[in-house]
């Protein structure tokens, strides 16, 4: 997929008061770049539903936005409720993705499978949950490396199954 237009947002309490800097956040811009899909907005919010869900539709509903790629508060800590903001949104759940990236993250550290994170489609709009550590971004964006071009183009309607897609 070229000319993706993508949105990036980082919940995370610290990064948002400054406490400290948004690591995980410059390693989703970083890979966004090397693909060169266009990132129209990079915010950071603090860990509250109400100033994810708000975030998340703008950009699926009204921003043209194709992926949503978020990182931090998926665990299991009281405050990380990024996994419920993200149930109140997405339409269309993709439990496969969200499976694939535990279960990757799973091969490089045993804490993995704490990551609640989900995977889903509102819209035209792939969003995806990732870990808030810039390792457990960099083996979510392995895995996603592999399907997000071709999950891609099924959100966008493109069902044509082509010879050596695997599809």
């Amino acid at each position: 997929m070229s000319g993706v237009r993508v949105a990036l947002l980082t919940v995370s309490d610290g990064c948002f008061h400054g406490q400290r800097t948004d690591e995980s956040g410059r390693v989703l811009r970083d890979w966004c770049d090397t693909r060169g899909w266009a990132v129209v907005d990079q915010t950071v919010v603090p860990d509250e539903t109400s100033a994810i869900v708000p975030r998340l539709l703008t950009w699926a509903d009204r921003s043209g936005v194709q992926v949503v790629l978020t990182t931090g508060g998926t665990g299991l800590a009281p405050r990380d409720v990024t996994p419920e903001a993200t149930a109140a949104v997405v339409e269309r759940p993709a439990a496969g993705i969200a499976e694939a990236l535990r279960r990757a993250g799973a091969q490089q550290t045993r804490y993995a499978p704490l990551s609640r994170g989900l995977v889903g489609v509102r819209g035209g709009c792939l969003i995806v949950n990732l870990p808030g550590s810039p390792a457990g971004v960099r083996d979510g964006l392995e895995v996603l490396e592999g399907f997000v071009d071709h999950a891609g183009r099924l959100i966008g309607g493109d069902t044509e199954h082509r010879a050596g897609s695997g599809a």
